[in-house]
């Protein structure tokens, strides 16, 4: 193991990536990309000039973040929500995302009669356009599904291709949605949705965190995660996160709750380490040792995330919808929970978090039987 490996020295240098993203978004420039795709791109472009290994090679810091952290960050940032946000924003988020999972679909079948990947990855077609279905989706877990159950994890190259062009098309369209809504409100004014109460809810910039305030944030998401584990251990067909998204729900209505400081600095910094594993997973080369394989790949992705855009953005245009709940609910479809309460938060709608991140549980259950049904059909 070489020093950059270090499980320590991964660490901190994802903590210092973080640290610089937040610091260069004070910035004139640099704030029009916001902190969130600062932290990507600093870490793919690390990763890849190797000053940080990829996350390609199974660094069990980065498992920690996308099996802990992650979640982590979803349940303490859930905290200080209020559960009124989701009557105005829930029906239009849920027709948003619906209309971007059938774009999903539409981009599929338009990238597979168009791109012909069949010619390029063999018999496995199929399935692998059944994978990205189902991530484009709901997330990840759809993605892994399907090819643990078509057996795409067996055939190495096929499935390290399949998995960078998935993390690098990915990465671009969060840094898109992340942009999008701003120009396009400027040129095409929407009315935003806001919560039906008198009062807007903002997302905390700025607030202390006590030893009392810490040990009390920390202790409740730890035992929720473990309440979590063990409600899934007897009923198996439950996704953890749904619980754990379940019981933030519940405590965020709580007065103690709703008062405790540093649940909005806490969550943040842990889903800023997620986009900052998601960064490390970018790696241009393996990309580039997979030849014709991942340039097919790369033609199929790319087209199937931009159908998948073209008919969610186009649509929610023609309705006027607001442009921030069509980039949550994309972003929900294509990344999932995480990445949805991430451009929620970078979008400061704390009305949307709790509408992203429910229809991005919804993606998780739905996404799997989309793409095992699409793979089917293109047998």
């Amino acid at each position: 193991m070489t020093w950059i490996h270090d499980p320590m020295y991964v660490s901190g240098m994802l903590c210092i990536i973080v640290l610089l993203s937040v610091w260069l978004a004070k910035f004139k420039g640099w704030k029009t990309l916001g902190t969130p795709i600062l932290v990507i791109l600093f870490a793919a472009l690390a990763a890849n000039v190797g000053i940080i290994p990829t996350a390609a090679t199974g660094n069990p810091v980065y498992n920690g973040v996308f099996i802990y952290l992650a979640p982590m960050g979803i349940f303490i940032a859930l905290l200080e929500v209020d559960l009124k946000s989701l009557r105005k924003a829930g029906a239009t988020m849920l027709l948003m995302f619906s209309l971007g999972g059938l774009g999903t679909i539409i981009g599929v079948l338009v990238a597979w009669f168009l791109v012909r990947p069949a010619e390029a990855i063999g018999p496995m077609a199929n399935a692998v356009a059944g994978m990205f279905t189902g991530t484009y989706i709901g997330g990840s877990i759809n993605f892994n599904a399907i090819a643990l159950s078509y057996h795409v994890n067996e055939n190495p190259d096929l499935y390290a291709a399949t998995t960078v062009v998935d993390s690098l098309i990915g990465t671009v369209w969060i840094i898109a949605t992340l942009i999008l809504p701003k120009y396009l409100q400027s040129f095409f004014p929407r009315k935003k949705l806001s919560p039906t109460t008198g009062e807007t809810q903002k997302i905390k910039q700025a607030e202390s965190i006590s030893i009392a305030g810490l040990a009390s944030v920390l202790g409740i998401a730890f035992l929720a995660m473990a309440v979590s584990k063990l409600v899934s251990q007897f009923f198996p067909e439950m996704p953890e996160i749904i619980t754990l998204t379940s019981i933030a729900l519940m405590l965020a209505q709580i007065p103690f709750v709703k008062r405790l400081s540093g649940t909005h600095t806490l969550g943040f910094f842990l889903i800023l380490l997620f986009l900052a594993a998601i960064g490390t997973l970018c790696d241009l080369s393996t990309l580039y040792g997979l030849g014709d394989l991942a340039g097919t790949l790369f033609l199929f992705v790319g087209l199937l995330v931009l159908v998948h855009g073209a008919v969610i953005f186009g649509i929610g245009a023609l309705f006027k919808v607001d442009w921030d709940v069509i980039a949550v609910a994309s972003q929900a479809n294509v990344g999932g929970n995480t990445t949805a309460l991430a451009s929620a938060e970078s979008l400061n709608r704390p009305d949307l978090l709790i509408p992203g991140v429910l229809v991005g549980s919804l993606g998780n259950a739905l996404g799997t039987y989309a793409g095992f049904f699409i793979a089917g059909v293109l047998m």
